[in-house]
């Protein structure tokens, strides 16, 4: 398979720099990402035989509407080189023989590459981290790189966005992170060398030029200054730090941010995920006692339900 024909996957616990990332490589002559997050893989994959023959113009609406109604900003606002029509597409689609959930949505990155003037697509969604496996079932030559930030940056990031993750406390988050980077890890493991490939957030931060040499020999694309030169965020949103240059700064900040009885708690929650990613305890934290655990998962569990329960009931006001 000629390189150019292999997608490629950025991946990752969430708040691990995976955004910056993707602004860092859709800046690459060759390289089209869209600069949101897809979601729609996995549940269209796991549920092509509830809409029928593909064949058929009727059913790749079906499908091109499922992915709509679940990641309809996406579409409308992430897509850079298409504008989304979904009978002009489907149409398009069973022209072109496309009659795969994986082959419509591979129609829609490729079509959106070529309105950017690119030739390869990619996607960034961390869970995707979760489900490589599958994700190699759909596009066999795809390449996913796998974004690690220091836990204890990532649970602070997290914790600033509870509601968004369900995550309430510091243990919850600390499992949160080992849970996606230690799944990523061991199916990493298991895959060529040409396939996947682990960036460090700290080491990009240090020395992006060497690191983004790096990611091109993975990909095998020539490297180009444009990568380190990114093409900043319009909008901060979420994300301020892609308004500004790439920012050395913004690595250890749960030193000055955490308390020694966090930081303690943190590692001896997941010190040894830790010290496997390469990062350096603090703390002499000896692991959590089961009951210490239970309390902790039960706190999170009930904020989680009185969030939910807020929700409903400023719906009724409305």
């Amino acid at each position: 398979m000629q390189h150019h024909n292999r997608p490629i996957f950025i991946v990752g616990a969430p708040r691990s720099g995976t955004t910056l990332f993707q602004y860092i490589l859709k800046s690459h002559p060759n390289i089209s990402l869209p600069t949101g997050e897809s979601h729609f893989f996995i549940p269209l994959f796991r549920n092509e035989s509830l809409y029928g023959d593909l064949n058929l113009v009727e059913n790749i609406k079906k499908v091109l509407s499922a992915m709509y109604k679940q990641s309809a900003d996406f579409l409308d606002t992430d897509l850079h080189g298409i504008k989304i029509d979904i009978d002009q597409l489907a149409l398009a689609f069973q022209k072109e023989g496309r009659n795969t959930i994986t082959s419509i949505i591979a129609g829609l990155f490729e079509k959106n590459a070529l309105g950017e003037g690119k030739q390869r697509w990619g996607d960034k969604t961390p869970y995707y981290v979760l489900h490589m496996q599958t994700i190699l079932k759909m596009f066999p030559g795809a390449q996913f790189i796998h974004i690690i930030r220091d836990g204890r940056d990532c649970a602070l990031s997290i914790l600033e966005r509870n509601h968004d993750f369900g995550v309430y406390n510091l243990f919850f988050a600390a499992k949160y992170w080992e849970m996606y980077v230690e799944i990523g890890r061991k199916i990493g493991s298991e895959l060529p060398k040409d396939v996947y490939f682990e960036v460090k957030y700290e080491d990009l931060l240090s020395n992006p030029e060497s690191i983004m040499r790096n990611v091109c020999n993975f990909l095998n694309e020539p490297y180009s200054d444009q990568l380190i030169n990114y093409k900043k965020s319009g909008e901060a949103g979420k994300t301020p730090l892609l308004q500004a240059p790439i920012q050395n700064k913004n690595q250890n900040k749960w030193a000055q941010n955490m308390s020694t009885q966090q930081i303690k708690l943190f590692e001896g929650a997941v010190g040894k995920a830790l010290t496997q990613c390469g990062y350096t305890l603090q703390t002499d934290a000896q692991p959590i006692a089961l009951a210490e655990k239970a309390w902790w998962r039960l706190h999170n569990l009930v904020q989680v339900y009185y969030f939910t329960q807020c929700k409903r009931f400023n719906k009724l006001l409305k």
